[in-house]
């Protein structure tokens, strides 16, 4: 069994998808990083609000022993305050759409390094039906 385990992760699919796995979580962390400290205040600015993911709604009552801000999205939700968070959807939704945006360039780049050549271009059909009538003239 442990000899089967070792031939397994030996394969070279298990080791490029493990090698996959680490870059992918490394550039999750890029992009977010982008979406929230460079993205998303331009587009706070743009809407009047700094800090985006603190847009939300209350759905519920805050209960009578809360302390804190009415606008800390955070403290509300830890005190168990049923809110509609649709800033920080749509913090993760830009998110999503920057790293499938990247995946395309990164998959149309791939396909372009590794396009079949094109094969010799073969007779013209005039030319072909000129073949099979000289062919049929014999």
């Amino acid at each position: 069994m442990l000899r089967e385990f070792r031939e397994f992760i030996a394969r070279g699919n298990v080791l490029d998808l493990a090698v996959a796995v680490i870059i992918g979580a490394a550039f999750g962390k890029i992009v977010t990083s982008l979406t929230e400290d460079l993205v998303m205040p331009v587009i706070g600015a743009i809407f009047g609000k700094v800090d985006f993911t603190s847009l939300f709604v209350i759905l519920g009552d805050v209960p009578a022993d809360y302390k804190g801000s009415l606008a800390d999205y955070t403290a509300l939700k830890a005190a168990g305050v049923p809110l509609f968070g649709y800033g920080h959807f749509v913090t993760e939704v830009i998110n999503f759409v920057i790293i499938a945006f990247a995946i395309f360039l990164i998959v149309k780049a791939a396909n372009r390094i590794n396009r079949p050549a094109e094969a010799p271009a073969g007779p013209t059909e005039i030319e072909l039906l000129t073949e099979i009538r000289d062919a049929l003239k014999k």
